[in-house]
């Protein structure tokens, strides 16, 4: 070697910055706070680094001109809104949009991101075994888990046990966080996992917890995730399995079977209940069609708008993400709402194009994204899965999985 070679370049810089995905994958799984402490962290890392990549605006900061626009256009909803303070608090969620292009910056290449998406299921795996024990177990009587002596993380997890929510507070977003991971993981099954035999194993575990969560609106949208792998993905064997799954699932375990029996019976409770969310929802978006509500108005407003025959006479939410939307920030806060989503397939779809017919690796990322972004959307229409911060966090990070690929393909 030459004596006037350069030594190689530390490594400590990469060390931390997988550290922090590991951690960042943990935090989706089981832990919203270090999920946003680790996203900042990461945040900081690529500043003080200067790791976030140089090239075009818009492969740099992708879905940066709509999400730009609907944000702006929130401020202006609430501070038209008359509580303009209350209404910001509630648009807090803004900032979560952020973590795709943070995780576009920190995730280093296409291996980079099959890691992250395979420790993500792992992790989310052994939650859903605890989730699967909550319900395996679960009896009549659980009040000594109500016991104030006994740690708060022990009456959270075991003291409800109906529905599986794992460490979440609820089972609407375990639901929503294992749909777009099932979904997302679900077209890699022979592409990226070693051994071939352990994708589907932690994939099945994390179906039955879902299964588990009765959860409905989570079902269907899984279920169209679904028919976007078929369309897109040649490999469909993977589709065949977890239609089986589903099934061995709906005729095994009586309580999905009962669920699934009434997904389309309009006079179920909560049915009704949402009917005349959708009808208070339409009515309001109608008077207010600008600028609409501000952040947090239909919890505002809702009492004042239900129809008489409504059970329930407060909402914070209208169990529609897209009605949500329009009623607190107008028709033009949906248009742009709308606009990062159909500004996020059309460069997944060009970027599936651009992608060698043999690259399966890279093809199942960007198909898995699509998949579960759609999965997401749909579920959208029977709750407002976007103002769900867990799930908004893990479906951004997922977003971003199209353009790592793209800039792979442009370097």
């Amino acid at each position: 070697m030459s004596g006037d070679a350069q030594p190689a370049p530390a490594k400590h810089p990469s060390r931390v910055r997988d550290t922090l995905l590991v951690l960042l994958a943990v935090g989706f799984a089981a832990s919203i706070s270090l999920s946003e402490a680790v996203l900042a962290a990461l945040a900081l890392w690529l500043v003080t680094t200067g790791r976030a990549r140089g090239g075009s605006r818009t492969l740099a900061w992708p879905l940066a001109g709509p999400i730009v626009a609907f944000a702006c256009w929130t401020v202006v909803t609430a501070l038209a809104s008359g509580r303009p303070l209350e209404s910001l608090f509630a648009a807090k969620n803004l900032l979560i949009l952020a973590t795709v292009w943070i995780v576009f910056h920190a995730l280093p290449d296409v291996g980079g991101a099959h890691r992250f998406v395979t420790r993500l299921g792992w992790a989310l795996a052994l939650v859903s075994l605890v989730a699967i024990a909550q319900v395996a177990t679960c009896s009549g009587n659980r009040l000594h888990l109500q016991d104030p002596t006994l740690p708060p993380l022990v009456r959270s997890v075991f003291g409800r046990c109906a529905r599986a929510h794992g460490f979440f507070s609820i089972y609407m977003t375990f639901a929503g966080v294992l749909g777009a991971m099932l979904l997302a993981t679900l077209p890699r099954f022979g592409s990226a996992e070693r051994p071939r035999w352990l994708a589907p194993l932690v994939w099945l575990v994390n179906a039955i917890a879902f299964g588990l969560t009765l959860v409905r609106g989570a079902w269907l949208g899984f279920a169209a995730g679904l028919l976007v792998i078929l369309a897109l993905l040649r490999r469909r064997a993977m589709v065949l399995f977890a239609v089986l799954v589903l099934a061995a699932g709906i005729f095994t375990v009586p309580g999905i079977l009962a669920r699934v029996e009434t997904i389309a019976d309009p006079s179920e409770p909560n049915a009704r209940a949402r009917l005349y969310m959708i009808q208070t929802g339409l009515r309001l978006a109608a008077e207010h069609p600008l600028l609409g509500l501000g952040p947090g108005g239909v919890k505002r407003a809702y009492s004042q708008y239900a129809p008489p025959e409504a059970v329930k006479r407060a909402t914070g939410h209208l169990h529609n993400t897209p009605l949500q939307i329009a009623v607190e920030r107008g028709l033009v806060g949906l248009a742009f709402w709308l606009a990062i989503f159909v500004d996020f397939f059309a460069r997944a779809v060009r970027v599936l194009r651009r992608l060698p017919r043999d690259d399966e690796g890279a093809r199942a990322l960007v198909v898995g994204a699509v998949s579960a972004v759609a999965g997401f959307l749909v579920a959208g229409l029977f709750e407002y899965n976007f103002g769900d911060a867990e799930v908004l966090l893990v479906v951004m990070t997922i977003m971003a999985l199209p353009f790592v690929v793209e800039r792979e393909l442009s370097n």
